[in-house]
């Protein structure tokens, strides 16, 4: 039988859910101080639904975004936990509730910001992550025109 959307995973189903294996998940824990894991005695730990996307988020960032593991704590410094996890669940189907730490599904999906209101860092960042894909592609498309011209 499936779990609830909002029970709580063992190591081990979070780390098939996050596609990282558990010894991943552990040292993650000591590189980022938001990855907080409840532990019971013995120290077992047990993820709940908002830590499943923060892992989601990290390994994007590390493993997709190419960021180092210092960028990642930059970025949770600057933006916060709940931009960040947006990296992990874009479609913000898993609410963070400040108030008892406590995640919920979202009633209903967080509409996307203004592009105003979009932070410039963010964006500069990912940017910058593009911008040599981009020029490699422009050089190699100039390549093929410069040979058929």
């Amino acid at each position: 039988m499936a779990k609830s959307p909002n029970a709580f995973r063992t190591i081990s189903e979070a780390a098939d859910e996050v596609g990282s294996p558990q010894h991943v998940l552990r040292f993650w824990e000591t590189k980022f101080a938001f990855i907080t894991p409840l532990k019971r005695a013995g120290g077992r730990r047990f993820y709940r639904p908002q830590d499943v996307v923060v892992l989601k988020a990290v390994k994007r960032l590390l493993h997709e975004d190419g960021l180092t593991i210092k960028g990642v704590q930059r970025l949770h410094r600057e933006q916060g936990l709940k931009r960040l996890a947006l990296y992990g669940d874009p479609d913000g189907l898993v609410a963070f509730e400040p108030e008892n730490g406590a995640a919920t599904p979202a009633s209903a999906p967080t509409p996307a910001p203004a592009p105003a209101a979009v932070s410039t860092e963010g964006s500069a960042l990912r940017l910058r992550q593009l911008l040599p894909e981009l020029e490699g592609a422009r050089a190699r498309l100039e390549a093929v025109l410069s040979r058929t011209a």
